[in-house]
């Protein structure tokens, strides 16, 4: 067995009867094989697996290693495959699955070139912290490392980026291996795992019963914080007087989303939610902020860099986060609560580590800062607030109309928003057009923003949609993409048409690789070096026509009166797939705007112009 166990806490023996995410207290050991084995292959044993550990989906592409598996998946009635048109598709699907469900996804590929597609979204995943298990087919046991036909070392390959992967060889392995892939994947801090079996175990006689024995020694995530640290922490929050509460993807992975709400309006500090953790906390909420970092609101940038104290909630302070980071919060104390240990002083020294599960964690923090504030009184925060409140009204979000008269595409998004709604589910891909989808549609919500955050991975909107769209079938999914993006999956397209999953795309059409094009504007002395895509000048291609021939409807939209009909049109539509192709103008830009390796005291709120973040009062 080959196995990388990079995100493991490990330290203590741990037998788990359960996959779900979210565990709290004490564990108990399985029960031990009670079924009666019956004679199978290494493929039935496979989908047995699959089937008794409640998958309900499969996304993937076969071919000749992973073959033997297909055949008995063809026999369930439990498992759903669908057939994509790249196993790159497969993988997104299964983390947009998985983000829009809490369940774990899962993908499957052959050996080589299809295990190797696999590569980038596992990446993903691994970045995002999503629960996925990817099962990868492999040559045959004696032709391993001989450089046979469509041979690649997919667990090497992918070490770096799983929390652990398998090689099987005994296909008696296999029911245990799937078991406790779910497990890994889906407990402690999510993460994909990677499952390769060679095709002879898949061909080979073995006995089935389930449930299998688990053998997962020194693997026990911390999930209840140790209650002195948690008494530090609300013994800080009552003493602060500038208090954030700076919260990460790792509140949504723990279905904190009620607890947080319950914390903020306890203490009344504010809250900033970032990239990942959009929907959180509602956007609606007085006391958000909005989202931080390097395209964050200016009242988020400029509370994180004057608090006093920052509360960090499953987040990692991720470099888009806090800019060059020795001036990052400078006259912060921090505490970091992370279900993950090695995050803790990674980047940021926490002065209260906290290490658990974030529900856990916001829960006896709670009932902490009750203790606190029965014992003494906390401080009067009235005075941040006129000053955070004083940075809402300066720096409110917004956008300029292009000169030229051309569509902006920030008013497309956020038309979007208002005329969908907070009840669905929203993808995007990467660029200019990811943060204008994270900054002007409201999220109300956890899991209706989904995203590629940490790796920043382009083509991933579609896939992601149609996973999330499989996963929530009565919720409208709508991917907010880039013309650059789309280009990348867009043929995934057709397999929504034909799987009968009718999400929306609309295609911000701004001719160019817009975010590049901003970053050349800016910083490169306005040399467009290779990013005029071609699709605003000569139409190639014409995304209303494409759709069409990949069994979607195909709109587009070029004016602002427009916009709200071709919305509606779409949302009308049900029965396929829709593309609404968006021309927007080619020069509109992201603000506010932190270059990279700047600190965030020189956010720019658009060009030209930065905030001055004085103690007493804000000036341009």
């Amino acid at each position: 067995m080959t196995s990388a166990t990079s995100r493991s806490d490990t330290t203590a023996e741990s037998t788990p009867n359960s996959v779900s995410p979210g565990h709290s207290g004490p564990r108990p050991k399985p029960a031990p094989p009670t079924g009666t084995p019956v004679r199978v292959t290494g493929a039935q044993s496979l989908v047995r697996s699959l089937e008794a550990i409640g998958v309900e989906a499969v996304f993937g592409i076969p071919g000749g290693t992973i073959l033997p598996a297909y055949d008995p998946l063809l026999d369930s009635t439990k498992v759903r495959h669908v057939l994509v048109r790249h196993e790159q598709g497969a993988g997104h699907a299964a983390t947009g699955y998985a983000q829009a469900t809490g369940k774990v996804g899962v993908c499957m590929a052959t050996s080589g070139p299809g295990a190797t597609n696999l590569v980038t979204p596992l990446a993903d995943a691994y970045m995002d912290s999503v629960p996925v298990v990817a099962i990868t087919g492999q040559q045959t046991r004696a032709l391993i490392g001989s450089d046979a036909f469509q041979e690649a070392d997919i667990c090497g390959i992918t070490m770096p980026i799983t929390k652990h992967n398998f090689l099987v060889t005994d296909p008696a392995d296999i029911p245990r291996v799937i078991t406790e892939a779910f497990h890994l994947a889906s407990t402690g801090r999510p993460g994909p795992v990677l499952v390769d079996i060679p095709k002879d175990v898949l061909q080979e006689t073995t006995s089935f019963a389930w449930p299998p024995e688990v053998r997962l020694p020194g693997y026990r995530p911390t999930l209840r914080p140790h209650g002195k640290q948690v008494r530090e922490a609300a013994r800080l929050i009552r003493q602060a007087e500038r208090p954030v509460l700076y919260v990460g993807g790792g509140v949504l992975k723990a279905r904190a989303s009620k607890q947080l709400r319950e914390l903020a309006e306890l203490t009344g500090i504010p809250v900033v939610t970032t990239l990942m953790a959009r929907g959180a906390f509602p956007d609606s909420h007085p006391q958000h902020l909005g989202m931080p970092g390097m395209h964050g609101s200016v009242a988020a940038v400029a509370a994180m860099q004057r608090a006093d104290l920052l509360v960090a909630l499953g987040a990692r302070f991720d470099d888009r986060v806090t800019g060059r980071l020795d001036t990052f919060a400078p006259e912060a104390t921090v505490v970091h609560a992370d279900i993950d240990p090695a995050e803790i002083s990674k980047n940021r020294k926490a002065d209260v580590p906290i290490v658990g599960d974030c529900a856990e964690i916001i829960t006896e923090l709670i009932a902490a800062v009750k203790v606190e504030a029965a014992n003494g009184e906390t401080e009067d925060l009235s005075g941040w607030w006129a000053q955070l409140d004083s940075w809402r009204k300066t720096f409110p979000a917004g956008y300029e109309w292009p000169s030229d008269g051309t569509l902006a595409p920030q008013y497309v998004i956020e038309r979007i928003g208002q005329l969908v709604g907070p009840d669905a589910i929203y993808t995007a891909g990467v660029g200019q057009h990811q943060m204008w989808a994270a900054q002007f549609i409201k999220y109300e919500k956890p899991r209706t923003w989904i995203n590629s955050g940490g790796l920043g991975t382009m083509g991933y909107a579609v896939p992601a949609a149609m996973g999330a769209k499989l996963g929530q079938p009565d919720t409208q999914v709508w991917a907010i993409d880039g013309d650059g993006c789309f280009q990348m999956t867009n043929q995934e397209l057709a397999t929504c048409a034909i799987e009968g999953l009718p999400i929306k795309v609309a295609v911000i059409n701004n001719g160019n690789l817009g975010m590049v094009r901003q970053w050349q504007n800016l910083f490169y002395s306005e040399r467009y070096s290779n990013t005029d895509l071609g699709t605003h000048k000569h139409r190639i291609p014409d995304f209303a026509l494409l759709a069409e021939a990949l069994g979607c409807a195909g709109l587009r939209c070029e004016t602002r009166d427009g916009v709200d009909d071709v919305i509606r049109r779409a949302m009308e539509i049900n029965d396929r797939p829709v593309v609404i192709d968006f021309v927007v103008g080619k020069d509109a830009q992201v603000w506010p705007m932190v270059a990279a390796g700047t600190s965030n005291d020189e956010i720019m709120a658009a060009r030209g112009i930065r905030p001055l973040f004085d103690d007493d009062e804000v000036s341009q």
